[in-house]
């Protein structure tokens, strides 16, 4: 069990049993996409922000990136945190059959991956667990140095790393480059995508390509 200074906020009530397991803090439901039409739940969410800070942590599917957007629309981004789960293909135990995409939900994922998620979005977590992040920040200059952004094979370049990375596939360039400056230093990030590219061009070496 960790101590989370944050709020945390997950869509649903299974997320928040799941999560209940592991942090001893205020958890807070959007109620799937009822967050979009619930104004008294957003302003508290709003002054949650402003008085902890927020951590978002939603499913990895579709409609969890449209309520993590709705809620980064509306929030500073300084106020508020990304804590990402990373594409599990699966079927939870209650459900009779996999969601529409097949991924796990924040529900059927294991607490020791929930509690890496929070620490690697900077959880302030009680009993002084160091932040994951280090400055300079990355920018988009730094994709286009790495050829993320830029390079004709840079989507395939992205998901190759966002898989590498346990980050859901369902990132764009921007949601990528914001979720690894949230979970990244700019030296350590250089490190892992020049290797994955670098692995890469190796595989192409060894087939003749």
């Amino acid at each position: 069990m960790i101590k989370v200074k944050e709020a945390i906020v997950v869509e649903g009530r299974y997320d928040k049993s799941r999560l209940s397991s592991l942090v001893d803090g205020l958890i807070i439901e959007t109620r799937g996409f009822g967050i979009f039409q619930d104004k008294e739940r957003l302003a508290f969410l709003r002054r949650l922000a402003r008085e902890r800070g927020l951590i978002v942590l939603t499913d990895s599917d579709g409609a969890g990136f449209l309520i993590r957007s709705k809620l980064s629309a509306c929030i500073p981004p300084e106020q508020l945190k990304h804590a990402y789960i990373p594409d599990v293909f699966g079927k939870e135990r209650r459900k009779a059959k996999p969601s529409k995409e097949g991924k796990l939900g924040v529900e059927g994922i294991p607490l020791p991956v929930l509690r890496e998620a929070l620490l690697r979005a900077g959880a302030q977590v009680e009993g002084g667990v160091p932040a994951c992040k280090s400055a300079p920040e990355i920018t988009k200059a730094d994709f286009y140095d790495l050829a993320l952004t830029g390079a004709p094979d840079s989507g395939e370049r992205r998901r190759a790393l966002q898989k590498k990375l346990g980050l859901p596939e369902r990132l764009s360039a921007n949601g990528l480059l914001q979720a690894v400056s949230a979970l990244y230093g700019r030296e350590e990030f250089y490190r892992l995508a020049q290797g994955d590219a670098a692995g890469g061009e190796k595989e192409d070496a060894e087939d003749g390509t």
